[in-house]
C-alpha cells in the first residue's frame, strides 16, 4: 500500500470516525444544556492547544484541539466552588439563571445523561438506515466453522459447504437447517451439499443434547458461513426495530464480556485502544463506505455504554454523584468529589495506557507473523 493510501485509510478515516463520534456525544450534552438555559462557554473536539475555532453569537467557543482523543463541553458554573478557597462562587441573579450548578438535580442529570443517550440514538439510526438501504444479513445454509468432535466433523463437513437439502427437503437458509437438526436428535440424516461446485451427500447423526428444561434436542456442531448471506431490506418501522435490537444485543455482548473479564473467565487480549480502532477503521474503509458506517454505529454504542459506567471523570460517575445527592438531599462534599475525580482520572489513564500497550503488542505480533 502506498503512503497516500495508508494515510487515507488508516489516518484520515480514523480521524473522521473519531471526530463524528465525539461531536455526536458532546452535541448531546450541548443541546440539552441549551434547552435548559445553561450558557455553554466551550465546545471542543479534542484536548490541548486549539488548532482553530470560532465564537458564535451566543458566546460559545467552538474549536478543534490538537489531541483528537475525546472532547468536552464547558458550561458556565460547572465548578460551583472557588478553586483556591473551596468557597461558593458569588454570582449575580443573571449569572445564576444560566449557571449549570444552579439548575435542578433533574436538569443536571439530564444534561449529563444526554451524551451517552445520543450515542445510542445515533447507533440505532445508523443500524436502521443500513437495514433499509443495505438490508439485514440472513445466513444461508452454508458451513462456516465445524466444531471438533461434533457430528458434523465425524460426517466430514468442511468450511464453505453449502447444504441444499436434508433428506428430501430442500433448504436455503441456516435457520431451516437449525429447525431440522434440533428436532432430529440421534436420527441419521442425509445432507446434500455443494462443495467446490460439485454435489455430494453426507450422512450425519445430530448428537443428543439435554436442554435446561429436560428436553432432548439435536446438535450438528456447525456455525453459519459469514461469506454466504443474502440481504433483506426493511420498511422504516421495521428498520427502526432492527436498529433497536442490534443496539441492545451489542450492549448485552459488551456487558457479558466485561463480566467475564471481572470474574476471570476471559482474558483482556481483545481490549483495544486508539491504535486498534485506527487499524480496524482502515480495514473497514478498504471494504467500503457501508463498513465504515457500521463501525461508527458499533463504536457509538461502546462510547455511550462506557460513559455510563459509574467511574468519576465519566458521565456515569457524575450520575452516581447525583444519585447520592438525591438520596442525601444535598450534594456530596467537595473533598469527596475531588478524591473521587482523582481516583477516576487515575483509573481512566491507567486503562488508556493498558489498552495502548495491548495495541502495540498486537501490532508487533502482526508484524512478526507477516
Amino acid at each position: 500500500m502506498s503512503f497516500l493510501g495508508f494515510t487515507w485509510y488508516y489516518v484520515i478515516v480514523f480521524l473522521f470516525v473519531l471526530t463524528v463520534l465525539i461531536y455526536v456525544h458532546e452535541w448531546g450534552h450541548y443541546w440539552v444544556a441549551k434547552r435548559n438555559g445553561v450558557r455553554v462557554e466551550v465546545f471542543s473536539i479534542g484536548f490541548g492547544p486549539e488548532i482553530f475555532g470560532w465564537t458564535n453569537e451566543a458566546g460559545t467557543r467552538w474549536k478543534i484541539a490538537l489531541i483528537p482523543l475525546g472532547g468536552y463541553v464547558k458550561m458556565f458554573g460547572e465548578n460551583a466552588e472557588d478553586e483556591d478557597s473551596d468557597e461558593p462562587v458569588e454570582m449575580t441573579p443573571e449569572e445564576e439563571a444560566v449557571s449549570f450548578h444552579h439548575k435542578t438535580l433533574g436538569q443536571r442529570a439530564a444534561i449529563v445523561f444526554a451524551g451517552p443517550a445520543i450515542n445510542y440514538l445515533f447507533a440505532i439510526a445508523i443500524f436502521a438506515v443500513l437495514a433499509m438501504v443495505q438490508g439485514s444479513a440472513i445466513p444461508l445454509s452454508a458451513i462456516g466453522t465445524v466444531q471438533p468432535n461434533s457430528a458434523a466433523e465425524i460426517a466430514g463437513f468442511a468450511s464453505g459447504d453449502r447444504i441444499v437439502a436434508i433428506d428430501d427437503r430442500d433448504i436455503r437458509l441456516f435457520t431451516e437447517l437449525q429447525e431440522i437438526v434440533v428436532v432430529s436428535p440421534g436420527k441419521p440424516l442425509a445432507f446434500h451439499i455443494i462443495r467446490d461446485g460439485a454435489s455430494h451427500t453426507l450422512s450425519a447423526t445430530p448428537k443428543v443434547v439435554e436442554t435446561a428444561g429436560g428436553d432432548s434436542v439435536g446438535r450438528l456442531g456447525v456455525s453459519p458461513d459469514p461469506a454466504q448471506v443474502e440481504y433483506e431490506t426493511h420498511n422504516p418501522a421495521a428498520a427502526v426495530w432492527v436498529g433497536v435490537k442490534q443496539t441492545a444485543n451489542l450492549t448485552i455482548n459488551i456487558l457479558v464480556y466485561v463480566r467475564d473479564m471481572i470474574v476471570g473467565s476471559r482474558g483482556t487480549d481483545d481490549l483495544g485502544g486508539p491504535l486498534r480502532i485506527a487499524q480496524i477503521s482502515g480495514e473497514m474503509a478498504q471494504k467500503g463506505v457501508e463498513y465504515v458506517v457500521l463501525l461508527m454505529a458499533m463504536l457509538s454504542v461502546n462510547l455511550g455504554l462506557i460513559n455510563l459506567f459509574p467511574i468519576p471523570m465519566l458521565d456515569g460517575g457524575h450520575l452516581a454523584f447525583y444519585a447520592a445527592e438525591a438520596i442525601r438531599g444535598k450534594p456530596l462534599g467537595p473533598k469527596v468529589q475531588e478524591y473521587g475525580f482523582r481516583f477516576g482520572l487515575i483509573l481512566v489513564l491507567s486503562l488508556v495506557v493498558f489498552v495502548t500497550w495491548n495495541d502495540l503488542v498486537h501490532m508487533w505480533n502482526d508484524l512478526v507473523h507477516l
